[in-house]
């Protein structure tokens, strides 16, 4: 146990909790409770909390016009400095209502991706997460790609690389081309494998509908049938992210890929 102050005494589950949240910037209650540990939803609410008045979380709520649907935490400054880590959560007020946050939704979408692949139960000998990381500024002085995770998987036989974007059909379809276009240049570059310790990578394109996927690969055949991999973000949450539901740009072709 750690002490932080008369009342207040850190458990090693709540450190674990706020490294996570650290990584994920900002979260929902359901993702804390994941990746926290937690059996229930009260005891979760409890603890962040507690988290909270103790001045280690930051609150916010994410709202509409009609007003706030749901809290989300963050780390404060002064979990920054126990962690040694950077305040990456938004920049407002404490208890402020998030109203048409775009980069908010897309950071929880990019999150539910993690929760599915570090958290989920997955059967004995399957891949296993090593690396995840996440990136505030282009991977290399050539390219201006920003991607939205990067992770590192070892299976049973080989390891793979995989950047990630998350695709919620918010921007037109030619920045995807765009998009396309750089991962290509990048993997030609040989600017990955001066970075990272494996010769290859992959890019998961997540969307947010199937018509949006269908949208995506298009573009993308258009260009290469290579690299890229796609699914839908529910299909993950429902099925599991290592299940038969990825497809490739080719738009006839079949689904039911499997990434290992």
């Amino acid at each position: 146990m750690i002490g932080n102050k008369p009342g207040m005494v850190l458990q090693e589950r709540d450190l674990h909790l706020l490294r996570e949240i650290a990584t994920m910037r900002i979260v929902d209650g359901e993702q804390a409770r994941i990746v926290g540990g937690f059996g229930s939803r009260t005891r979760v609410n409890t603890r962040l909390l507690a988290l909270t008045r103790a001045a280690l979380l930051r609150r916010f709520f994410l709202g509409t016009k009609a007003g706030p649907t749901k809290a989300l935490y963050s780390i404060s400054a002064k979990s920054a400095e126990l962690l040694g880590t950077p305040v990456r959560g938004p920049r407002r007020r404490q208890n402020e209502v998030l109203v048409g946050e775009a980069a908010v939704l897309h950071q929880l979408a990019v999150n539910s991706v993690y929760c599915a692949l570090k958290y989920r139960p997955v059967p004995s000998g399957s891949p296993q997460l090593k690396t995840w990381q996440c990136f505030y500024e282009p991977l290399a002085p050539s390219t201006k790609l920003i991607p939205d995770a990067y992770a590192e998987i070892a299976g049973p036989k080989k390891s793979v690389a995989l950047f990630f974007e998350i695709d919620l059909g918010t921007e037109a379809l030619r920045i995807w081309h765009e998009k396309v276009h750089s991962y290509l240049r990048y993997a030609a570059s040989g600017d990955f494998e001066r970075r990272f310790p494996l010769n290859r990578f992959r890019v998961l394109a997540l969307a947010n509908a199937p018509g949006r996927l269908d949208s995506l690969r298009k573009v993308t055949a258009s260009l290469t049938e290579k690299i890229f991999w796609f699914a839908t973000l529910d299909s993950i949450n429902r099925d599991g992210f290592w299940s038969p539901i990825w497809f490739r740009p080719k738009v006839d072709s079949p689904p039911a890929q499997q990434l290992l």
